[in-house]
């Protein structure tokens, strides 16, 4: 397997800001195995660097992610067994999604496009979602005859509820921009034209916060909704214990008492 080609994920970090673009536009920015690596390891780079405070997630073209496209993945080597789909759903959609949801900076996915299949959940993995007016979401799988990967089934319950997710999901239609907004699958939705400069609004000021509260009440709503109340409880207490000793938490609250605005730091 070989590396994803630098044209066909682009990053840059401009003002504390890690941008990441898919760019095949002529395929929809179906995303190749080698590309989901890539765009794997840019995430865990940005978990790691300080200079690093938000993630954008967003797409060349008319897409934002079509799908998957498994050529340029791993060769097949011969007749299928049983465990190779599973491997490879882990190995590949799933390891993506928890790569979003484990990023310890905030994740901003700005939708310009059709998001279908593990393209759409690559968006709703993410902490906020801003769509552009042309943007679809697709749970296309049952087109295909498939059960939803990436995570779908798990993510889909706790955005909508476990009634509307089964709708989406038996029936795959196209949901537009405007009722992805009512259903509460996206933040905000934009005209096509005010996409990226929105996006970098709102990335840049999840840069200018307390990165590490922030990566803490990240952590703690998405646990929330895995575990019962009191073990959120005590998850919340050990987040603020641990997040008091940070800079910017002593920066939060010495500007307070000073009555001016604070200045963080990111650490």
């Amino acid at each position: 397997m070989t590396a994803a080609p630098e044209d066909e994920v682009l990053h840059r970090i401009e003002s504390n800001v890690s941008w990441i673009t898919l760019n095949r536009p002529e395929a929809m920015n179906a995303v190749t195995w080698d590309q989901r690596e890539r765009v794997i390891a840019l995430l865990g780079e940005a978990s790691a660097d300080p200079a690093v405070r938000a993630v954008v997630v967003t797409a060349t073209g008319k897409g934002f992610c079509a799908g998957a496209d498994l050529r340029g993945g791993p060769a097949a080597g011969g007749e299928r067994v049983a465990g190779d789909v599973a491997r490879m759903i882990r190995l590949g959609a799933q390891r993506l999604i928890t790569a979003v949801l484990d990023c310890e900076k905030p994740v901003l996915a700005a939708v310009n496009g059709t998001a279908a299949g593990i393209g759409a959940h690559l968006a709703l993995a993410c902490d906020l979602v801003i769509a552009a007016e042309p943007a679809r979401f697709i749970e296309v799988f049952v087109r295909r005859g498939l059960v939803p990967d990436g995570g779908g089934a798990y993510l889909l319950p706790r955005l909508v509820g476990p009634q509307k997710a089964k709708e989406l999901m038996f029936f795959g239609d196209a949901v537009p921009a405007a009722e992805a907004e009512r259903l509460g699958l996206v933040n905000r939705v934009v005209p096509a034209e005010e996409l990226e400069a929105t996006a970098r609004e709102w990335a840049e000021r999840l840069a200018q916060g307390p990165t590490r509260a922030l990566a803490m009440t990240k952590q703690l709503v998405n646990a929330s909704l895995d575990g019962d109340r009191a073990a959120a409880l005590v998850a919340e207490a050990t987040a603020q214990e641990i997040n008091m000793t940070t800079a910017d938490a002593n920066e939060g609250v010495a500007s307070f008492v000073e009555r001016r605005t604070p200045k963080y730091l990111g650490r």
